[in-house]
């Protein structure tokens, strides 16, 4: 024991590992549906290796939180830009003003219980689940001109609130949205949902989260008297039901395959190779036509990609719309994921796209091509990170940052973290204008966002360590029941307004809550208790606003206790 002590001071790198390994084995694990999760799990376990005496150098978090803060940036940005500029504006301001009630629920609650700066800084951030927040506290709390040992009393005292808060603040928030508030404010969440989903164009009896998926491609003969015989192509895929989409793909004619276009006319005898849904298919052409094995006619290439909205001329149209686009012919729609946590998207007629979002396609290779120069940019998987990018990006907003103006003496400044953070909103928002550049594949953004906020949790942890007992004898219960103060107050009062002042859909109002809190934990509860996936649409606005102002009041607590 004496030997893995010495090591890890004398090679302080080993012990983030350690942390971070510890820190996410245990932060997988759930008892009952609850998990800490890896940030806190980190936390926990890298003040016991702080309490060993293990020292970090405080330029190691800076560099990852750096990272971290543009990756949250350019994730949120394109919609934080759009909640700000277009339809999204009430959830917009809707999220500003629970954000406000946050920040001065837990500021009123530091003060009446008379904690220091970094307690305070740390009961908001635990409260609230904004880890982020602790890394621009931390700015602000440097640039106080206390003395050093000062200075690490209050840094020091910020985890160990965090720590003591955060449980009630993740548990405690699904809680309250899911399985409360549906009581509170007299909501029926599934019928809610289930008029919501009319709404869009659902038909009765048909899930939200099914319609327009199976595509299937099947061959059928067409028989001498099929009212098919002498009509175009194209006569034939526009003239369907409503609610009907299939395409003629290829044909076999006196034993020869010919690729169609819409003029091809179809004649008697014909194996035509259709896609479209298999139930519909079979209530189609069944009783029309006999279904014939015909691998070579069906062996046509088809794939599934992933196509970022890019183009303004599909921005704010709906599904429907859009199917009637002859760009649209041949590829049908399994997904729609919107905003940095990829909440999934109810695909129904009347829902809208909007730029930003990435849309699962699956068709006829031709046919996803021709689509996706109408739609954006195929989003197909890579491994390359544009890192020139990334990082001008980070030395553009971190420069700006750290620009201070005096005003009356008092030292204002957006601090390299929080100008990271608004490089990478900038930028996430451009690309999702402009993607050829700039590209961080999904898997890097998650790196950034989940490994470098726990690098700098892990050395905040470390290097609170030797004054974490002490802390927690002296803050005790209290400190915990504050926490559940700050966390519930804004809650219960924003689902108040949600409802009266702003008058938002039953079915959208707990998931544009749990977005303005930013507790994806929460959306989980709140889509499992409705039974569909209806609440997030109101999610991805408000948590691109909510993550950017909560982060960002981690300075703004500092500023005004001090």
């Amino acid at each position: 024991m004496n030997w893995f002590v010495t090591t890890l001071k004398a090679y302080p790198e080993i012990s983030i590992f350690l942390a971070l390994g510890i820190g996410y084995w245990v932060g997988g694990k759930s008892y009952k549906g609850f998990s800490l999760g890896a940030v806190t799990s980190t936390l926990l376990v890298a003040i016991v290796i702080g309490i060993l005496g293990v020292k970090i150098s405080p330029n190691v978090k800076s560099v990852f939180f750096l990272m971290f803060l543009f990756a949250v940036g350019y994730g949120v940005g394109p919609q934080f830009v759009r909640g700000i500029a277009k339809d999204g504006v009430p959830q917009a301001i809707f999220a500003v003003v629970l954000a406000v009630l946050s920040l001065a629920a837990s500021v009123a609650a530091a003060m009446i219980a008379g904690y220091d700066l970094g307690s305070a800084a740390g009961l908001f951030a635990g409260s609230q689940t904004i880890s982020a927040s602790m890394g621009l506290a931390t700015d602000a709390i440097n640039r106080l001109g206390r003395s050093p040992e000062e200075t690490k009393v209050l840094l020091d005292g910020m985890p160990i609130a965090y720590a003591v808060t955060y449980i009630f603040g993740t548990v405690g928030s699904a809680i309250i949205l899911a399985q409360i508030g549906p009581k509170l404010l007299g909501i029926d969440l599934v019928a809610a949902c289930k008029e919501y989903e009319h709404l869009l164009g659902a038909s009765e009896g048909e899930d939200a989260g099914m319609q327009w998926h199976n595509f299937e491609l099947r061959a059928y003969k067409l028989a001498a008297d099929a009212p098919y015989i002498g009509r175009t192509v194209g006569d034939v895929e526009s003239h369907t039901q409503a609610g009907f989409r299939a395409f003629i793909e290829r044909i076999r004619r006196d034993g020869k395959i010919i690729e169609t276009d819409p003029s091809t006319v179809l004649q008697a005898g014909d194996v035509v190779a259709i896609g479209g849904k298999r139930n519909q298919l079979i209530e189609f052409l069944g009783p029309r036509g006999a279904e014939v094995e015909d691998r070579e006619l069906l062996d046509t290439p088809t794939e599934g990609v992933d196509i970022y909205i890019t183009n303004k001329a599909v921005d704010d149209r709906t599904l429907e719309d859009l199917a009637r686009d002859p760009s649209a012919r041949g590829v049908f729609l399994r997904k729609i994921k919107r905003g940095p946590t990829e909440t999934v998207i109810p695909v129904l007629p009347k829902t809208k796209l909007y730029r930003g979002d990435v849309v699962t396609l699956v068709g006829r290779t031709r046919d996803i091509n021709a689509t996706a120069k109408t739609l954006g940019y195929v989003d197909r998987p890579t491994t390359v990170t544009d890192v020139a990018f990334m990082s001008l990006a980070i030395t553009a907003g971190a420069l700006i940052g750290a620009i201070v103006l005096n005003v009356s003496g008092i030292p204002l400044t957006l601090s390299t973290a929080g100008g990271a953070l608004i490089a990478g909103i900038i930028f996430g928002w451009y690309r999702a204008i402009h993607p050829t550049f700039g590209r961080i594949p999904e898997p890097t953004v998650w790196f950034m966002n989940s490994v470098g906020l726990n690098v700098f949790i892990a050395v905040v942890g470390i290097s609170a360590g030797p004054g974490f007992v002490a802390g927690l004898q002296k803050l005790g219960i209290s400190l915990f029941l504050w926490g559940i103060f700050a966390t519930a107050v804004p809650l219960f009062i924003g689902m108040f307004i949600a409802k009266y002042v702003f008058h938002f859909h039953p079915a959208l109002l707990l998931g544009v809550c749990a977005g303005a809190r930013t507790t994806t934990a929460a959306l989980g509860m709140i889509c499992e208790s409705a039974k569909s996936q209806v609440p997030g649409l109101g999610y991805t606005v408000t948590y691109a606003v909510g993550n950017t102002l909560l982060t960002i009041w981690g300075m703004v607590v500092i500023m005004i206790l001090a």
